[in-house]
């Protein structure tokens, strides 16, 4: 991933794991202003449907983070879905929002 800085593709990489250990649609992972990482998988119940991103955002949020340096989302969407990158947005309105295919090559960055 040489369009990406190490920390960034850090991110890719734990998003990527982060799906396929569960074989969700997607993963995410958000990395928040202390440098700590948190990572998830679309949540999809019958009473609970969260994105990826949504999901990390949560995660981070109920760890206390107040605020976001970057997130990056494994998909095969081409675009990043508007719902997390919202939740990304309240934290953090200019943090850059990568997006990889399943393969981990950089499709854009929002």
């Amino acid at each position: 991933m040489p369009d990406l800085d190490p920390e960034d593709a850090k991110l890719v990489t734990l998003a990527r794991s982060s799906r396929g250990r569960t074989g969700a649609p997607e993963g995410a992972a958000v990395r928040d202003t202390d440098g700590r990482t948190y990572l998830a998988a679309t949540v999809d119940l019958p009473s609970l449907k969260l994105t990826a991103l949504q999901a990390a955002v949560a995660a981070a949020v109920s760890s206390g983070v107040e605020g976001l340096e970057a997130a990056a989302v494994v998909s095969a969407s081409d675009a990043v879905e508007q719902e997390g990158l919202a939740a990304v947005r309240d934290l953090a309105p200019s943090a850059p929002v990568h997006l990889a295919g399943p393969d981990g090559s950089l499709r854009t960055t929002v």
